[in-house]
């Protein structure tokens, strides 16, 4: 079993920054790639991020490369995705999820976080 909690959201103008936190326990936590996604209003849940159980690889989502980045720290069991110039479309809450491999799709994330709102004003 493994538990999520994502912290650093809040209210950023736009061309800000804000880092989000995903603070992970459960013995297998390292074993997980881990996700990032977002669901803005009246939107389905879409991938933002996803780095590799040893960290070796990420992938991103088109609409965020060059701004955001996805890092994890297995000391502390925490994953991080740091986001620059932010913008009103990435307006959303964002959920934090341990998949199964470098994967975009929900549906091979075991576990969730209960989100954490994030909103960029223009």
């Amino acid at each position: 079993q493994v538990q999520l909690v994502e912290s650093g959201g809040g209210l950023v103008q736009a061309g800000g920054s804000l880092r989000l936190s995903c603070a992970g326990s459960g013995r297998s936590f390292s074993s997980f790639a881990m996700g990032w996604f977002r669901q803005g209003p009246g939107k389905e849940r879409e991938f933002v991020a996803v780095i590799s159980w040893d960290a070796s690889r990420a992938e991103y989502a088109d609409s965020v490369k060059g701004r955001f980045t996805i890092s994890r720290d297995y000391g502390d069991n925490t994953m991080y995705l740091q986001m620059n110039s932010l913008e009103s479309e990435d307006t959303a809450v964002y959920y934090c999820a341990a998949g199964r491999g470098l994967v975009t799709s929900t549906q091979y994330y075991d576990y969730w976080g209960q989100g954490t709102q994030v909103t960029v004003s223009s």
